[in-house]
């Protein structure tokens, strides 16, 4: 089962009897343009990169220090550019990112605290004559230039075509169809699929287009069908989803006959929801392992996040009085009943807690809700409505700016809640969970959280679920302020917010 109605170049079953396997098995080979070389021009740009860093550090430093008459100016300025170098070296910022794969938030300030902190430690232990003050300002240009190298690396990166690979997903259909579902539902990454080959006669619902088929079986056409597939459809890279039916030896074979014609090679890992960042491959006695590293539970991570939220709630009330008072006058003299609506929300660990918020709604809107169960729009164990009735007209306005949220910085502020996480779910909705859904509640629920910033109600309950459990296993103090710097534009948008 090959292409349909395309040649097949030979395969070894092809090959005279008397011709042995000692030559290379003759397929044909990828052929691209030069622009689309993956990843071939960021890396001219590494050794610039890290000239601009590093004598954008290291020159005013010594330049602050000596006009400062600090003694041994050029001594700590070739010290502070050497430990700058070995943090970003060692955090992987020199490293070339896999298409698609976004830097962390807030890397270089963090890496520039990290500098701060080794050169304190030196400062301490080495020589304690330099003022600190004068070389935590001689270290402040440095930050901005990596700063500013790292902001025109990302755009040049970004700006080339090449970083686009062209993907050909091969294995069974079911996987097939997931992947492709899943790569082409989304836009922030640098894969685009131009073609499936499926496993069988199973058929697709994906809507890729489908240049042929493979057997079910191992053949010995495996690698010329990918191939030709591949060539027709001008893709650089071959993403293989394993299944019963492409198991490791087929998969092995496969990888030989790709890599002799020029194709690379993508394995789909069954751990799509857990971060790259994560994963740590490894070998032992020949074997491949991913050694997963677990999730941010305890430490120094956790306990700042902990200490962040305080403060932030502490913040956020102090800063928002008067729109919150404002708020809350509005609430009172448009309709009937209380200024808050205090709610039992199932917290971490399954914890009930009072969750509060601005009244939306009339003040019977729970009495009213049975009756309006056969409206709901969500697929799952939550209650959504696009026009629900029960909200009142300030209500739609509080809703869609998110405004009615506001108050839950009480509850972060006494440790029911985070600034980020997942939506704290309501206990009917907890009783119906099964044990996937339940690990939702290994964290704290938080203000916004993925479900915020991605869609919110016009997400589906499994995308919803998906989101916090990605949520749950990858979280990092980086990733909570990437995304409450997201929050911002999701609540200008609206989009989902009813």
């Amino acid at each position: 089962m090959g292409l349909a109605g395309a040649p097949r170049p030979r395969t070894a079953s092809d090959l005279p009897r008397g011709q042995g396997f000692d030559r290379p098995q003759q397929v044909p080979t990828v052929q691209r343009e030069r622009g689309a070389r993956a990843l071939a021009g960021p890396g001219r740009l590494l050794p610039l990169v890290v000239c601009v860093e590093l004598l954008g550090l290291g020159l005013p430093a010594w330049l602050v220090l000596r006009a400062d008459a600090q003694p041994k100016a050029l001594a700590g300025a070739v010290a502070a550019t050497a430990v700058w170098c070995g943090v970003r070296a060692g955090r992987g910022r020199y490293a070339l990112r896999a298409p698609g794969r976004p830097p962390g938030a807030l890397t270089t300030p963090g890496d520039w605290l990290l500098l701060i902190g080794v050169l304190a430690v030196l400062w301490t232990v080495v020589d304690p004559s330099i003022d600190p003050a004068a070389a935590v300002v001689a270290l402040i240009p440095g930050l901005l230039a990596a700063a500013a190298a790292s902001w025109a690396r990302r755009l040049i990166r970004s700006g080339r075509r090449r970083m686009v690979r062209r993907v050909l997903v091969v294995g069974e259909a079911a996987g097939v169809d997931r992947a492709v579902g899943v790569l082409t539902s989304r836009e922030d990454h640098g894969y685009r699929v131009v073609a499936a080959l499926p496993v069988g006669t199973a058929a697709l619902s994906c809507g890729a287009p489908v240049p042929g088929r493979l057997a079910p079986a191992p053949a010995d056409d495996d690698a010329s069908t990918v191939l030709g597939a591949a060539f027709a459809h001008e893709a650089d890279l071959a993403l293989v989803v394993p299944g019963p039916q492409f198991a490791e030896e087929r998969l092995r074979r496969l990888s030989w006959g790709l890599h002799d014609g020029g194709l690379e090679l993508s394995v789909l890992s069954h751990l799509s929801e857990t971060a790259a960042d994560r994963v740590r491959p490894s070998s032992a006695a020949g074997l491949t392992l991913l050694h997963i590293v677990p999730p941010l539970r305890r430490g120094l991570q956790p306990a700042l996040k902990a200490a962040v939220d305080r403060a932030g709630a502490v913040c956020g009330l102090v800063a928002l009085a008067p729109l919150l008072l404002l708020v809350a006058a509005a609430v009172r003299l448009t309709s009937k009943g209380p200024v808050f609506h205090r709610q039992v929300r199932q917290g971490q660990h399954n914890r009930p807690f009072t969750m509060w918020k601005f009244r939306t709604m009339v003040a019977d809107a729970e009495q009213r809700r049975a009756r309006l169960a056969a409206a709901n729009e969500n697929d799952g164990p939550m209650f959504k409505m696009r026009r629900d009735p029960r909200v009142t007209r300030i209500g739609r306005l509080l809703r869609r700016s998110s405004v009615d949220e506001l108050p839950q910085l009480i509850n972060v502020l006494k440790g029911d809640m985070s600034l980020v996480g997942p939506r704290p779910p309501l206990p009917d909705e907890v009783s119906r969970y099964d044990e996937r859904e339940l690990r939702r509640l290994a964290v704290k629920p938080g203000l916004t959280g993925l479900w915020q910033v991605s869609g919110r109600s016009d997400l589906s309950w499994q995308e919803t679920v998906s989101l916090d459990l990605w949520y749950v296993d990858n979280w990092s103090v980086a990733t909570d302020m990437g995304l409450m710097a997201r929050t911002l534009r999701a609540v200008t948008d609206g989009r989902g917010a009813y």
